[in-house]
C-alpha cells in the first residue's frame, strides 16, 4: 500500500515543479518585457528631445533665431543641421533665392490716358539684414513693400500730376520731389519701351534698396491702353493708310500722264519722219508697204479653209453664165 500511494505524491511533485518553472519564466519575459518597454520610451524621449533641439537650413535658405528672452538674434544661420534650445529657441526661415513677381499696376501717362501696366520683378531679401527685415516688415515682407513701392515708382515715371494740382501747389510739390514729375506720355510709352524698362528698373531697385530688397531683373512685361485711346490709334493708322493709298494713286495718274505724252511724241516724231520720207522719195514707199499688206493677207487666207480663191474668167467651173 505504501508503494502505490508514493507514485502519485511523486507525480504531484512534478507537476508542481513544472508549474513553478512555468511561473518563474512567465515572471522573466514580464521583467524582460518591462525592462525593454522602459528602455524604449526612454530612447524615444531621448530622440524627441534631440529632434526639438535640430533644425535644418536647405540650399538656398537662411534662418533667424528667436529667443523668447532675448527676441531676434542678430545672427543669420547657413545652410545644414544646426542646434537650439526646445522651447526657449525658434527658428524662422526665409526663401534666399530669386524669386518672380507679377505687379499689376492701373495708371495715366503724361498725356492723360489710362495705361495698364505689369511689372514683373525677380526679387531676394538681403541676407545680412533678414533680422532687421523680420523684426520691421515681417515674414510676408515681399506682399507688404513691392506692390507699393512698385505702384509708387511706376507712378512716378508715367503719370503726370500736373493737371491734377494747382499752378502754385505744383511749383510747390516739384521743389519737393521733383523726381515724380512725368517723362513719358502714351506714344513715347510704346517707341521708347526700352528706356521706360530701364528708368522703372533703376528707381525701383533704389527704392527697394532701402526696405533689404535686391531686384534682379525688372521688366514691363505687359503694357495696353485704355479702349478709347486704342480706337484712336486704329482711327488714325486707317487714315494714314488711306493716304498712303491716295498719293499712291496721285502718283500713278502722274506716271500714266507722263507716259501717254512720252507716247504721243513719240507718234509725232514717228508721223513727221513718215510725212518727210514721203515727201523726199514720192509715193514708192506706200505702194512697197500695200504689197507687202496684200502679200501678208493672200497669205492668211490661202491657209483658212472656208475660203475658196477662184481666178477671173474661171465661173464655168460653178456652171455660172458668162
Amino acid at each position: 500500500m505504501r508503494r502505490k500511494t508514493g507514485i502519485p505524491c511523486a507525480l504531484r511533485r512534478v507537476r508542481w515543479r513544472s508549474q513553478t518553472s512555468k511561473k518563474a519564466e512567465a515572471a522573466a519575459m514580464a521583467k524582460l518585457f518591462e525592462s525593454i518597454g522602459k528602455l524604449g520610451l526612454a530612447l524615444a524621449i531621448g530622440g524627441g528631445v534631440v529632434n526639438s533641439a535640430l533644425f535644418n537650413v536647405d540650399a538656398g535658405h537662411r534662418a533667424v533665431i528667436f529667443d523668447r528672452f532675448r527676441g531676434v538674434q542678430d545672427d543669420v544661420v547657413g545652410e545644414g543641421t544646426h542646434f537650439l534650445i526646445p522651447w526657449v529657441q525658434k527658428p524662422v526661415i526665409f526663401d534666399c533665392r530669386s524669386r518672380p513677381r507679377n505687379v499689376p499696376v492701373i495708371t495715366g501717362s503724361k498725356d492723360l490716358q489710362n495705361v495698364n501696366i505689369t511689372l514683373r520683378i525677380l526679387f531676394r531679401p538681403v541676407t545680412n539684414q533678414l533680422p532687421r527685415i523680420f523684426t520691421s516688415i515681417g515674414e510676408d515682407y515681399d506682399e507688404r513693400v513691392l506692390p507699393s513701392i512698385t505702384t509708387e515708382v511706376l507712378k512716378a515715371v508715367v503719370v503726370s500730376i500736373q493737371p491734377q494740382m494747382g499752378p502754385l501747389a505744383f511749383c510747390c510739390f516739384m521743389s519737393v520731389c521733383p523726381s515724380s514729375q512725368a517723362r513719358f506720355d502714351a506714344g513715347e510709352l510704346i517707341t521708347q519701351r526700352e528706356l521706360v524698362s530701364r528708368q522703372v528698373s533703376e528707381d525701383l531697385t533704389e527704392r527697394a534698396s532701402t526696405f533689404g530688397l535686391i531686384l534682379d531683373d525688372v521688366s514691363l512685361t505687359h503694357l495696353t491702353f485704355g479702349k478709347e485711346f486704342t480706337e484712336a490709334v486704329e482711327m488714325k493708322q486707317v487714315a494714314q493708310q488711306e493716304a498712303e493709298r491716295a498719293r499712291f494713286v496721285v502718283e500713278k495718274a502722274e506716271q500714266q500722264k507722263q507716259a501717254a505724252i512720252i507716247s504721243a511724241e513719240g507718234d509725232s516724231q514717228a508721223a513727221l519722219l513718215i510725212a518727210n520720207s514721203l515727201m523726199d522719195a514720192g509715193d514708192g514707199l506706200v505702194e512697197l508697204r500695200k504689197l507687202e499688206a496684200a502679200e501678208d493677207i493672200a497669205f492668211q487666207l490661202s491657209r483658212s479653209r472656208n475660203v475658196t480663191y477662184l481666178p477671173s474668167g474661171q465661173g464655168t467651173l460653178l456652171q455660172l453664165p458668162q
